[in-house]
């Protein structure tokens, strides 16, 4: 145990020392982002106290390391407080905290996925940086003007049917993810 303990602060000594600023700025807006998405997500009444203090806990386990599952489990737990505030709690589903929580949610996996890449003592440039953010925030802002298009054509703007509609596209993104994952281990 002790001999495991001296591995891990070497590790994190040597990682300490190595590291450059790109990949800690990413891993930083990793965490940032998937905390922003913990705090929109639950009903404040469970933001108080102790507990809170579970929440910059578990928005660093991606950004500490992004190539296991945290930030898919960190994913799920956002949508589940998400759920928990509107069909527990009574929350009204609105649209607006709900494109928030989609951005951060999409935004949060793109980063988690690009510190998954790069080594902590790559050096980056801001331009690779800013490209890669301002893909994201494109896919974002096109999303949202598709979804808001959607809800104003067919008139979907409402509570129950917002939360069904999001049952209904967590289903399909599971599915897709076990297909993928299915279609991976098969080649």
């Amino acid at each position: 145990m002790i001999g495991l303990s001296n591995a891990v602060a070497r590790r994190v000594q040597q990682v300490a020392t190595r590291a450059t600023p790109g990949p800690v700025l990413v891993r930083c807006a990793v965490f940032l982002i998937a905390l922003a998405g913990l705090v929109v997500a639950f009903p404040g009444e469970l933001l108080t106290g102790r507990r809170v203090l579970v929440l910059p806990l578990l928005a660093a386990w991606p950004a500490l390391a992004p190539r296991g599952r945290g930030a898919t489990i960190v994913a799920l737990i956002t949508a589940a407080g998400w759920m928990l505030a509107t069909a527990g709690y009574g929350e009204p589903v609105r649209l607006l905290p709900l494109l928030t929580l989609a951005t951060l949610l999409y935004a949060g996996h793109s980063l988690t996925a690009l510190a998954a890449v790069l080594p902590y003592d790559v050096i980056v440039s801001l331009e690779a940086l800013a490209r890669w953010l301002s893909q994201t925030i494109l896919v974002v802002v096109m999303a949202a003007a598709v979804a808001v298009f959607a809800l104003m054509v067919a008139g979907l703007g409402e509570g129950r049917t917002i939360f069904a509609a999001s049952l209904v596209g967590i289903a399909i993104a599971v599915a897709l993810s076990g297909l993928l994952a299915w279609l991976l281990r098969r080649r």
